[in-house]
């Protein structure tokens, strides 16, 4: 009886068992083919994608469809490095191989060896396509996994079929894989799941997940504290079966009489810790992203508690435990009392409303299938597929955002396609001022005009892009026309004009190419006086009169440096400065001699209130008799 109970709680994990009459859903995950010729084999078509590997989320890969006869199934070493190696200038090469005889993921890690760029496994049968999982029994396996690098997907074996006789016959098939639908992204938020476990002693699984949320935090606060991103942490949770609820495993294995448990962490009921010690943990860790939020409005700090707790608190340590725990909830500024409130009695024979959520929760919403694994990564409520790579996974997260939404931490270096190593990716580009409008994205290459040191650049990005405002003449002259010579320097770039180039006064030309000096002397411009020479320099003009005289270039006139006519300039000057100075001193006289009258009248007149004149006696006497 014993021996039963324990092997069918081991077999829970099998399965998801969330409600006695739930059939569980699975999802599988799709991206879309296209083949672009030959012309008999166009067309669109799907493709299920692996659950390794990096998928390119938000983007696509354009390339050549190679196969192999003599190694056809994968299964071995293709024996040379640059097997499949995309040739200088060439487009890379996506390999098909078929099903069968090994692991999806050795097919695919020997085709990476080997140069491919993507895997496609043929199915060997005509069924709906399948998930393409990791091994989990095969230990050898873990050498591998974490380093392939590259998407795989499986596609119908009416497909495979094609492709491989018609690559046979040796022409040259081209497809495209595209994933930028792969993610729903209809708004500039993105809600995602992560649906993890506390357990650190299961193996390989569990050690890439404690790896991922430890490379992982840095964005996933980032994108949290911006408001970018709605994060939820999820916890898979099982029932033991009520025929087995007093037997010594379930008691062990769950709490509140059987309705959450959790697989043994070492699968030996006598000694480490239980399933039941997992479960508890799983619950505070939901608390404390519950109580982060409501109390402090920094839910983000669950990533703090779970990396520190796996490092302060691990197995391995025999630190485990609620007291470990609740330290490392001290040191992150979190009320251990109210987390304990949060988890409620785990004792006690009834519900517990947060991990009675969770279990709703594992059942598929919508599009969504259950969730079956751990991991497992829901993006706008899609199951990500893919390794648990840090880069990975944020470019999945990335795709979920409506296009010219994404938050800068998506348009990194590390989140770049290198589409502008190529031909500038077709963008516009001053080769002199080494500016350019192309910019990599995790989508694939945008031609925006750029803004470089304060200066915004305008135009369509991809034939123009010309700069803006104020400083735009600091950035290579804002692509206007400058020449030096003679020591003086001339630019057809102005700071007051937010746009366009205008040749300087002295020269004409359309601005940008070219401005050429204007010769005053041949155009009559200047120098017309009789006794006047002109001579042409550049950007201006000099001129000179004959003999004494003196160039006036606002008049353009001569006059004498000396003599009669000189003395009869300054005599008129000077009779012209005496009458003004004359006129100015009789209106000076005026406007006194008006201002004394005017305040004569004033004064009078207010006198006149208090201390009344004779001539006014007769007046006021009259006034007083009305009164």
């Amino acid at each position: 009886m014993g021996s039963v109970a324990y092997n069918l709680l081991l077999c829970l994990a099998c399965f998801l068992i969330v409600t006695p009459y739930v059939e569980a859903r699975f999802v599988v995950e799709m991206n879309s083919l296209s083949v672009t010729s030959p012309e008999d084999l166009k067309g669109t078509y799907t493709s299920a994608i692996g659950n390794f590997g990096v998928p390119d989320y938000g983007g696509t890969l354009a390339g050549t469809v190679a196969y192999s006869k003599d190694n056809s199934a994968a299964c071995s070493e293709f024996g040379s490095t640059d097997k499949f190696k995309s040739k200088l200038g060439g487009l890379p090469t996506i390999v098909v191989v078929d099903r069968g005889d090994c692991y999806f993921a050795l097919k695919v890690w020997n085709a990476q060896k080997a140069g491919a760029a993507a895997v496609l496994v043929a199915d060997d049968r005509d069924e709906p396509l399948i998930t393409m999982d990791s091994p989990t029994e095969d230990t050898a396996a873990a050498d591998y996994l974490e380093n392939i690098t590259i998407p795989s997907a499986l596609i119908e074996k009416s497909l495979g079929d094609k492709l491989k006789t018609t690559v046979g016959d040796g022409k040259v098939v081209s497809l495209k894989l595209d994933w930028r639908e792969s993610v729903p992204h209809p708004d500039e938020r993105v809600e995602y799941e992560f649906w993890t476990n506390s357990n650190d002693e299961c193996g390989p699984k569990c050690q890439a997940q404690i790896e991922f949320v430890k490379s992982f935090k840095g964005a996933a606060q980032i994108l949290e504290k911006g408001g970018y991103t709605l994060f939820t942490p999820h916890y898979i949770t099982w029932y033991c079966p009520e025929a087995f609820i007093t037997s010594r495993q379930c008691k062990s294995q769950c709490i509140n009489q059987g309705r959450y448990c959790a697989p043994d962490p070492e699968q030996d009921f006598d000694q480490g810790y239980d399933g039941k010690d997992v479960v508890l943990e799983n619950l505070r860790e939901i608390c404390v992203h519950k109580v982060a939020n409501e109390t402090l409005a920094r839910p983000w700090l669950w990533w703090d508690y779970v990396t520190d707790f796996q490092i302060r608190c691990p197995m391995s340590a025999k630190k485990y435990n609620q007291e470990c725990a609740e330290e490392v909830i001290s040191s992150l500024g979190l009320d251990a009392k109210k987390i304990r409130e949060c988890m409620g009695d785990s004792e006690t024979d009834s519900e517990n409303k947060i991990l009675k959520g969770e279990q709703e929760a594992q059942i598929g919403q919508g599009s969504r299938g259950d969730v079956t694994m751990l991991p497992t990564l829901i993006v706008n409520n899609v199951q990500y597929r893919g390794k648990l790579d840090r880069g990975a996974v944020l470019k999945a997260i990335c795709s979920g955002f409506e296009e010219k939404t994404e938050p800068p931490v998506c348009l990194s270096p590390e989140m770049e396609t290198n589409e502008c190593l190529t031909n500038n990716g077709g963008c516009w580009e001053d080769v002199k001022a080494n500016i350019t409008a192309c910019k990599d994205t995790f989508r694939g290459r945008v031609c925006e005009c750029p803004l470089v040191n304060g200066v915004q650049f305008q135009g369509d990005g991809y034939t123009s892009c010309e700069a803006n405002g104020q400083g735009r003449c600091k950035i290579h002259n804002g692509g206007c026309w400058q020449e030096t010579k003679d020591s003086k320097t001339f630019s057809a770039c102005s700071d007051s004009k937010a746009t366009g180039c205008e040749c300087p006064a002295g020269f004409k030309g359309d601005g940008v190419s070219k401005c050429e000096d204007i010769d005053e002397c041949q155009s009559k411009t200047a120098c017309q006086c009789s006794e006047c020479n002109c001579k042409n320099t550049w950007g201006s003009y000099d001129c000179e009169c004959s003999g004494d005289l003196l160039y006036i270039r606002e008049n353009d006139v001569c006059i004498s440096k000396k003599g009669g006519t000189a003395r009869v300039g300054w005599v008129v000057s000077m009779i012209v400065l005496l009458g003004i100075a004359l006129v100015a001193a009789g209106g000076y006289l005026v406007y006194k001699y008006r201002l004394r009258s005017y305040m004569d009248s004033e004064i009078r007149a207010i006198m006149a209130q208090y201390m009344p004149l004779d001539s006014q006696n007769e007046v006021h006497h009259h006034l007083n008799e009305e009164t």
